[in-house]
């Protein structure tokens, strides 16, 4: 039996389960910087680092189509759709005490409590299924796109809805901050 036919273990991983586990962990660690970054810009591109690390494990799965969805759809349109809203609604740029509600511990708690149920459920979903890597692609494009549109097309289109709503949302906060505020005064228009 030679090195290729051996049987797959679990402490014998091969060069994409290595890269699919260092991906992770970058994809992870930006995910906390997002949740933990003060800054609401910073927090908008780490998530971009985030979402593409997320892009990038699924091209490991061999899932190109649902890859490349993430990138158009996540990376492309609702982080610029984040930074849209932050740039309209006039957030500030730099640190702001308002993001910060002063429940750290509380939201540290679920947090943690909400990662070990969520582990927990994926470890016992999976836990004898192995991804044949070399083998043929386990789902096509045309069986992707007709399971999503079939079965997923309510949390689809609420989604966009969710989004068209938040945009619309920041249009508004910011017509009404313009509206609010108080005109120039007439002598320091020459002036300049």
């Amino acid at each position: 039996m030679t090195l290729a036919q051996a049987p797959h273990g679990f402490l014998s991983p091969t060069g994409v389960e290595i890269a699919f586990l260092l991906v992770g962990l970058v994809t992870l660690g930006a995910a906390l910087v997002t949740v933990t970054t003060r800054q609401l810009v910073h927090a908008a591109l780490w998530l971009v680092v985030a979402l593409g690390g997320l892009a990038v494990e699924y091209l490991l799965l061999t899932a190109e189509f649902i890859a490349w969805v993430q990138v158009l759809i996540y990376v492309g349109s609702v982080v610029v759709l984040l930074l849209f809203g932050l740039m309209l609604t006039k957030a500030p740029i730099g640190r702001s005490p308002d993001a910060d509600s002063g429940n750290r511990w509380a939201a540290l708690a679920v947090a943690v409590a909400a990662a070990v149920a969520l582990v927990w459920v994926v470890v016992d979903a999976f836990r004898t299924t192995w991804i044949d890597l070399d083998g043929p692609a386990a789902g096509t494009t045309e069986v992707t796109g007709a399971s999503l549109f079939r079965h997923w097309v309510l949390p689809f289109e609420a989604l966009s809805v969710l989004l068209l709503a938040a945009l619309v949302g920041a249009i508004v906060l910011s017509r009404k901050a313009k509206a609010d505020a108080p005109p120039a005064a007439p002598g320091k228009e020459g002036a300049r």
